[in-house]
C-alpha cells in the first residue's frame, strides 16, 4: 500500500469508527441497538416491558375532576372496565365520609343516600385487572348549591292515609319560569285509574287532582323526576323519589248556615247530625268545598293575627286553648270546639268566620260535638260549607282547587 492509499484507508476506519462512536452517545446505556445478543436490552424492549406491567384495568369516576352544580342524587359514581372495584372511598371537605356500596359484579360503585347541597367531595377508586395489577384513580367535584338549585315541598307525606279530597299540592322555593319542563318532570297516578290533572296557581305552587274526589281505598302515587331539571334560568332541581299515600274512606260533611246544622256523610249516607254556629252577619263564613289540611287538638287562636283588631291594635279575641281545631284555609278559616259559647249551636251564627261545634274547655271530653268530630276526621276530608251568604272561597286559599271546574282546572296545567 502507498502512502497515500495508507492514509485513506485509515480516514475510512476512523471514520466507520466515529459512526459507531455516534450511534453509542444515542442510545440507552442498557441498550445495544445492535442487537449483539450481548445482553443489553433496547429502550423499545423497557417501554414495552413496563407497559405489560400496568393494570388493564379503567377506572371512571362520574362527575369529571373539578365538576360545580352537580346533582345530589344521581352525579356521584364510579365504573371500571378490563377489571373489579377494591376500594372506593368518598369523602366530604369536613372529612365526613359516604356510606356507598360495590356492586355484586365490582364492576361499579354508588352512594347509599343523597348527598349535601354546596358541599366538595372527593372520589378515590382503586381497582384491579385479571392478573391483580392495581390502578389508581381520583377526583374531586361540588355539589349544586341552595342558591342554584330548587325543591318542590310536597302534601300529603308518604305513607299517610288521607279523605278522598285531598289534592297532590307542591309548594317550590324558587320561582319556576319553565312550568312545562318541572311539570313534565311530575307525575301523579291512582289506582283507581281517575285522570289527574295539574293546575299552576303561580310560579311557585302546583296542585294536581281528578276531575271528582279520590275513590275510596285507592293509591295515588307522586313521581318526582326533578333532578337535573332547569325550572328556571340557572336553578335546578334536585329531588328524585316516589312517595305513596291511601285515599280512606269518603267522608263530606255539609253546612248549613241557615239550617245551623251539620251533616256528616260517609259513601252518600248520612250518620251524624252536630249543632253549629258559622260566621255572624257581620263577618260571613266562606262558602264553598274546603279540605281539612291540619288538625290540632288545642290551639291558640288571635284575631290579630288574621285582621280583626280593636282600636289598640289588639285581638279582638285571644284565645289560648281553643279545642279540637281543624284547619279549613290559609286565611284563618277554622272548624273547631267552642266552650265559651252557651246556647248558640243550632240556633244563632256568632263567629268571626269560622264554624263552631259544641265542645269542653281542655279537650279531655270525648263526648262533646266538637270531640266526635275530631276524632272522626282525618286531613283531606270535606267540609262543604252552604247558605253563608258569603263568596265562594278562592281555590288557592288552602287545598280547595275543588272550587275550580274542570275546564279552568285543566287550563292552568303548563303541558
Amino acid at each position: 500500500m502507498t502512502d497515500g492509499k495508507r492514509r485513506k484507508g485509515l480516514a475510512a476506519a476512523s471514520a466507520l469508527l466515529g459512526g459507531v462512536l455516534v450511534l453509542s452517545a444515542c442510545s440507552s446505556g442498557d441498550a445495544d441497538t445492535s442487537g449483539g445478543g450481548d445482553g443489553k436490552t433496547s429502550q423499545a424492549e423497557v417501554d414495552e416491558a413496563a407497559a405489560k406491567k400496568s393494570s388493564e384495568a379503567q377506572i371512571k369516576i362520574t362527575p369529571k375532576d373539578n365538576s360545580d352544580n352537580a346533582s345530589i342524587n344521581n352525579s356521584a359514581g364510579v365504573t371500571v372496565s378490563k377489571g373489579t372495584l377494591t376500594e372506593v372511598k368518598m369523602t366530604a371537605t369536613d372529612g365526613t365520609e359516604v356510606e356507598g356500596q360495590i356492586s355484586a359484579d365490582k364492576t361499579s360503585w354508588k352512594p347509599s343516600g343523597q348527598l349535601e347541597r354546596a358541599t366538595k367531595y372527593q372520589i378515590t377508586a382503586t381497582a384491579q385487572d385479571s392478573e391483580g395489577r392495581a390502578a389508581h384513580e381520583n377526583a374531586s367535584f361540588t355539589t349544586v348549591s341552595p342558591k342554584n338549585s330548587f325543591i318542590g315541598t310536597f302534601t300529603p307525606d308518604d305513607g299517610k292515609t288521607v279523605g278522598v279530597g285531598m289534592p297532590v299540592s307542591i309548594n317550590f322555593d324558587k320561582e319556576i319560569t319553565d312550568k312545562a319542563a318541572v311539570q313534565k318532570g311530575i307525575t301523579v297516578n291512582t289506582t283507581s285509574g281517575q285522570e289527574v290533572a295539574c293546575h299552576w296557581f303561580s310560579t311557585q305552587r302546583m296542585d294536581c287532582r281528578p276531575e271528582n274526589y279520590w275513590q275510596e281505598g285507592s293509591t295515588v302515587t307522586l313521581k318526582l323526576a326533578l333532578d337535573g331539571v332547569e325550572g328556571a334560568e340557572g336553578i335546578y332541581g334536585v329531588q328524585q323519589k316516589s312517595v305513596t299515600f291511601k285515599i280512606g274512606r269518603n267522608q263530606v260533611s255539609y253546612v248549613d248556615a241557615k239550617t245551623k246544622q251539620m251533616k256528616v256523610t260517609q259513601d252518600g249516607k248520612t250518620v251524624k247530625t252536630i249543632p253549629i254556629s258559622a260566621g255572624s252577619p257581620e263577618n260571613k263564613t266562606y262558602e264553598g268545598q274546603m279540605v281539612i289540611s291540619e288538625k290540632f287538638k288545642e290551639t291558640r287562636m288571635n284575631g290579630a293575627t288574621v285582621g280583626f283588631t280593636d282600636d289598640d291594635g289588639e285581638g279582638e279575641y285571644d284565645i289560648k286553648d281553643v279545642p279540637h281545631a281543624m284547619r279549613l284555609s290559609t286565611s284563618g278559616t277554622f272548624i273547631h270546639g267552642n266552650y265559651w259559647g252557651k246556647g248558640i249551636f243550632g240556633n244563632a251564627n256568632t263567629s268571626h268566620g269560622c264554624v263552631g261545634l259544641a265542645d269542653a274547655k281542655g279537650a279531655d271530653d270525648p263526648n262533646t260535638p266538637g270531640a266526635w268530630f275530631y276524632d272522626n276526621s282525618i286531613i283531606g276530608d270535606v267540609v262543604v260549607v252552604q247558605n253563608t251568604g258569603d263568596k265562594t272561597i278562592a281555590p288557592d286559599n288552602g287545598l280547595n282547587g275543588w272550587n275550580m271546574d274542570w275546564a279552568q282546572w285543566k287550563a292552568g296545567s303548563a303541558v
